[in-house]
């Protein structure tokens, strides 16, 4: 005897509310994405203060954390092209690159002075507009810094952020330019 199509149906809605199965969804939100910028802010702010405080040691300390918890170089190489690098060392595709940038204090980069100790006291996101596609997502905006001074340096920045096996988002695209002034 032949079954109809509703009869196939049914006894399929049928299995599937006894059957239960575990359900993996890796896909990235929204709010992940702007939870993670946020955060990068955060944590630039609080190196910056913590270099202040407690000296470059306890900065360094916390950049290190903070590189392995939000970059992905555990993963391979990040595409990381830093707003104030120059040829030969622009792009930092290796964690000692990208913790070099941030405190400085490594002789293999002599120019870097240590972006994140600045004395940046705030940090906001302007995304100009966000990609989501599964586990990888990409943003394109400004990033807007102040310094303890209130004087505000804005930058042009692009992220890709990838979710790993553990389901935690990680940095593994980031260019930062400063703004086009123009002729």
């Amino acid at each position: 005897m032949k079954k109809t199509c509703t009869a196939v149906f049914t006894a399929l809605v049928a299995f599937s509310s006894v059957a239960s199965a575990e359900v993996v969804n890796q896909a990235i939100g929204e709010n992940e994405v702007l939870n993670a910028q946020n955060g990068w802010c955060q944590a630039l702010v609080d190196i910056s203060s913590t270099h202040t405080q407690s000296g470059a040691a306890a900065a360094k300390a916390m950049a290190e954390e903070v590189i392995d918890a939000a970059y992905g170089y555990q993963m391979g190489a990040v595409l990381f092209k830093p707003t104030l690098t120059v040829n030969p060392q622009t792009f930092r595709t290796t964690r000692d690159g990208a913790l070099s940038y941030f405190v400085g204090g490594d002789p293999a980069y002599p120019g870097d002075g240590g972006f994140a100790l600045k004395g940046w006291t705030k940090c906001e996101v302007e995304n100009a507009g966000m990609f989501i596609g599964g586990r990888v997502a990409s943003t394109m905006g400004k990033v807007h810094f102040t310094d303890k001074d209130g004087k505000v340096t804005t930058v042009d920045k692009t992220w890709t952020f990838v979710k790993d096996d553990e389901g935690r988002l990680r940095i593994v695209v980031h260019h930062s330019s400063l703004e086009y002034a123009g002729h």
